[in-house]
């Protein structure tokens, strides 16, 4: 891909928005599905529960339609969109928690259509094995890998986004990615699964 196509490309979702701020809804739907995906995966690994994560995803929409009238080009839309997620990830986090989030929890456990119980089971295991591993790190190193894997930042936009230097951001991802390595050692999971730093 060419310079100059790269740079429409980066340019795209910026567009997109600037031209929502001037009443086009259908440039806002663009984005919706292009970003859904990605951010809605990004809060259900962040809380691992279905219904709190769509909670929140939804708050970030709303913010985002709230924002737009003020919406300046300052940076990468997406970069602007995950700093709004890790914002309100702060906000909920710092939240006293309740009961009915711990039974929520267990409601939310999603179904598997695959047809033999031994591929479910095997694949259900290795994922709950990665969750687990993804839980125990510790948050600021969590935050910086699901904004890398999840929302495909790069190192310059994670630092913006979570107000850290470029630097710290590196360390925190490959502390995370070697602690994840390490926990999964013997796993194939960890080729799947995490990418080179």
């Amino acid at each position: 891909m060419g310079l100059v196509s790269f740079q429409k490309f980066i340019d795209k979702d910026e567009q997109l928005m600037l031209a929502y701020a001037k009443g086009d809804s259908a440039a806002f739907e663009t984005l919706y599905r292009k970003h859904k995906d990605a951010l809605y995966r990004f809060f259900l690994r962040q809380c691992g529960n279905q219904a709190l994560a769509e909670e929140l995803y939804q708050d970030v929409w709303l913010r985002v339609i709230k924002a737009r009238d003020s919406y300046e080009q300052k940076a990468k839309f997406t970069t602007w969109l995950y700093r709004i997620a890790h914002n309100i990830l702060i906000d909920h986090f710092r939240k006293p928690k309740t009961e009915t989030d711990d039974e929520n929890d267990a409601e939310n456990i999603p179904d598997n259509a695959a047809n033999d119980p031994e591929v479910i089971l095997s694949g259900q295991e290795k994922i709950e094995r990665f969750r687990v591993q993804l839980k125990n790190l510790p948050k600021d190193q969590l935050d910086v890998f699901l904004l890398k894997e999840e929302a495909g930042l790069s190192i310059e936009e994670i630092a913006f986004t979570v107000g850290e230097s470029k630097e710290a951001v590196k360390s925190r991802l490959r502390y995370a990615v070697k602690k994840l390595r390490q926990s999964l050692k013997n796993e194939d999971i960890t080729e799947n699964v995490i990418g080179d730093v």
